[in-house]
């Protein structure tokens, strides 16, 4: 559970910083070319293929603790219980049910569009090469303002999920220190709030500048 949720933590940091080129100034060129290459690049393919199944496994790792610990009455994380539960620790189960929901439905929007759909989107020419117009796709989604605030919210749930998951998935891995945990905590609390903020920057410019 911890190994798979480090590894889409370190996802969602390389997934930014590729959406991040949304916001640059050129008309969706950027974009674009990085759409194009997340497309066609069969590295990337592969590894995109092994995010899904991360995704799929961590998924099942949570539902499975959650009744376990259900069953057993006991702390859902390998926490001592003399420390205070915040509210996310308590509700990691819902928390990831919900983040489910967001990731089918940011798959449905892009991902199955490009994947199976392709031959309906838009195109753009760049020096002599045509290909899918992604940056236009994603404008007319995310300047929706329903689903502008479903990704809003979305995001919202992300960072109170990944508040608690960062700090325990070092501490499940016995990585706790009275010397580093405090750094570790700190880091966690960081990681939920700038990366959830900076998805959520990309939908906001666009929505107010298209």
């Amino acid at each position: 559970m911890s190994l798979t949720g480090l590894f889409l933590i370190l996802f969602l940091t390389v997934h930014l910083i590729g959406n991040l080129q949304l916001l640059a100034n050129d008309g969706g060129k950027s974009f674009n070319a990085y759409s194009d290459l997340m497309g066609n690049n069969t590295l990337i393919q592969i590894i995109s293929k092994g995010n899904f199944f991360f995704i799929i496994l961590h998924t099942i790792q949570g539902f499975m603790l959650y009744f376990k610990n259900k069953g057993a009455k006991g702390s859902k994380y390998a926490v001592s219980p003399k420390n205070k539960t915040s509210w996310a620790s308590k509700n990691m189960a819902l928390l990831g049910t919900l983040i489910l929901a967001f990731i089918l439905m940011h798959l449905g929007h892009f991902y199955f569009q490009f994947k199976f759909n392709a031959d309906a989107l838009a195109t753009v020419n760049y020096d002599g090469e045509t290909i899918i117009d992604s940056y236009q796709k994603v404008v007319e989604v995310l300047t929706n303002p329903l689903w502008l605030g479903l990704y809003l919210l979305g995001l919202a749930v992300l960072a109170f999920h990944l508040s608690h998951g960062f700090a325990s998935a070092f501490q499940t891995l016995g990585l706790s220190h009275k010397k580093y945990t405090p750094i570790i905590n700190f880091l966690g609390k960081a990681y939920s709030i700038i990366i959830p903020l900076g998805f959520a920057i990309i939908p906001l410019y666009l929505f107010f500048t298209k």
